[in-house]
């Protein structure tokens, strides 16, 4: 049980130094440079910190300190579920980055910022946890610091079975994203972290169920046993895909590229009249004419007021 202990106080002065960060970044920095920058840093290097802490114990756990499967996936519900409460909107996965570009609702120089700075969270996290592990407070940290200079491949299956699984992890978990997007946090907390559970469980045999390229890229792309190509066909364009899948299945578009609905038609249920409405006893408001209709749909046209965008049948 010592580990154990080692493992849980790892996870709560990871999440207690993030949430310093977080404070701080946002006390110093403008709006734009804490929600576009800092925040993704802070959260990839949370995200990043307690899932190789994660696998430390699933990996050498079973054997050093006889954990079970109960124990670790009750261990993995909670984290996940700490994480969505104190993420404070960040996405820390560049496959949610792109779902909300491919939505049209961030531009391009501010996807490649987060994408930067998940990446550079996630090399951060690498570092410093396994600078934590070479201080050898528990046989875990000790085994696992010998090994980290062979560490052993998360791909135990066929190239393309490994991108097959990856893809239906994404695909599952952008899809309840989707779905779940105004729902409040109370209920989108808790059934993401159940998804991300399920998923673990079921997939992690294979490719340890990342759907997730730059925690995938820190975690396993410097092992051997497969070439970087393998890791990107099966880390990367295996959740790209299961992404697109996604969007297109739940909007029938991908409103960034096209906006024609390719699997579901909109038909009013109600019928405009053909004859103009006369106006109601009292009203005394008219309908914006003249230069006050034409500034404001000027201003939608040069991109002052953000136009939302469906996708037409």
């Amino acid at each position: 049980m010592a580990g154990l202990n080692v493992s849980l106080s790892f996870f709560f002065a990871t999440f207690a130094l993030c949430e310093a960060a977080r404070r701080a970044s946002k006390a110093l920095l403008p709006v734009g440079a804490y929600e576009g920058f800092a925040r993704e840093v802070v959260g990839a290097m949370q995200l990043g910190a307690c899932c190789l802490e994660m696998r430390t114990l699933v990996e050498l756990g079973p054997w050093v300190g006889g954990f079970g499967p109960d124990l670790l996936l009750t261990l993995l519900f909670l984290l996940f579920l700490v994480h969505g409460a104190t993420l404070d909107g960040a996405l820390a996965n560049p496959t949610v980055s792109l779902q909300e570009f491919l939505m049209a609702k961030v531009s391009l120089p501010d996807t490649l910022l987060k994408l930067a700075a998940q990446g550079l969270g996630m090399q951060a996290a690498s570092t410093l946890t396994h600078l934590c592990w070479a201080w050898e407070l528990s046989d875990l940290h000790l085994l696992q610091s010998l090994m980290a200079q062979s560490c052993s491949s998360a791909l135990r299956t066929s190239v393309p079975h490994g991108a097959l699984v990856e893809a239906a992890c994404a695909f599952c978990f952008h899809l309840i994203l989707l779905h779940l997007r105004h729902s409040p946090p109370a209920y989108r907390v808790p059934a993401v972290a159940l998804l991300v559970t399920v998923t673990a469980y079921t997939a992690g045999p294979f490719t340890s169920a990342f759907f997730n390229p730059a925690l995938a890229a820190s975690v396993t792309f410097g092992c051997s046993g497969h070439t970087l190509l393998e890791y990107a066909q099966v880390y990367w364009l295996g959740p790209l895909t299961g992404m697109v899948l996604a969007v297109l299945l739940h909007q029938g578009c991908l409103p960034r590229l096209f906006q024609r609905n390719l699997f579901y038609s909109q038909k009013n249920k109600y019928r405009a009249p053909r004859g103009k409405l006369a106006p109601a006893l009292g009203d005394t408001q008219t309908p914006a004419k003249g230069p006050v209709a034409g500034s404001l749909g000027a201003a939608v046209l040069r991109g002052r007021i953000p136009a939302e965008r469906h996708c037409s049948v």
